[in-house]
């Protein structure tokens, strides 16, 4: 998505994708945006290593940015440290890692819900210029 239309996007202040809030796009959600669109298909960059990267905010700030404005950009690829996909959006999430061949933990039989998590150590991307691990 270019930069212009991202900027002409409206927030997503109720944090379903659809961008139907209020007001402009704020200066670090955009670069958030940016680094999303930045990681392989298949990989995955953690809330916090986004923040690292920008060299600015925290994990948070990153989920929030994410929530908010990340419905246009491959949300899928920011996730949480530990794997877990994203509550609520699972299956969506699920359905894009399949599709892209990112490497996932197939959940034990006693987790709730059996679905699997994100294989971290094989797909997370260190933001390098080659695709390493793959």
């Amino acid at each position: 998505m270019s930069r212009e239309s991202r900027e002409n996007r409206e927030p997503d202040h109720d944090g379903d994708g659809d961008g139907d809030g209020a007001g402009g796009l704020p200066e670090y959600a955009e670069r958030v945006l940016e680094v999303a669109e930045l990681i392989p298909s298949g990989r995955v960059m953690t809330y916090g290593d986004v923040a690292e990267w920008l060299e600015e905010g925290g994990p948070r700030q990153v989920g929030r940015a994410m929530a908010l404005y990340g419905g246009a950009v491959p949300w899928w690829r920011v996730v949480r440290a530990d794997g877990v996909l994203l509550p609520g959006h699972e299956l969506r999430a699920l359905d894009h890692y399949r599709e892209e061949g990112t490497p996932l933990r197939e959940a034990p039989r006693s987790a709730e819900g059996h679905v699997p998590r994100i294989d971290m150590a094989r797909a997370r991307w260190d933001g390098g210029g080659e695709d390493h691990g793959r």
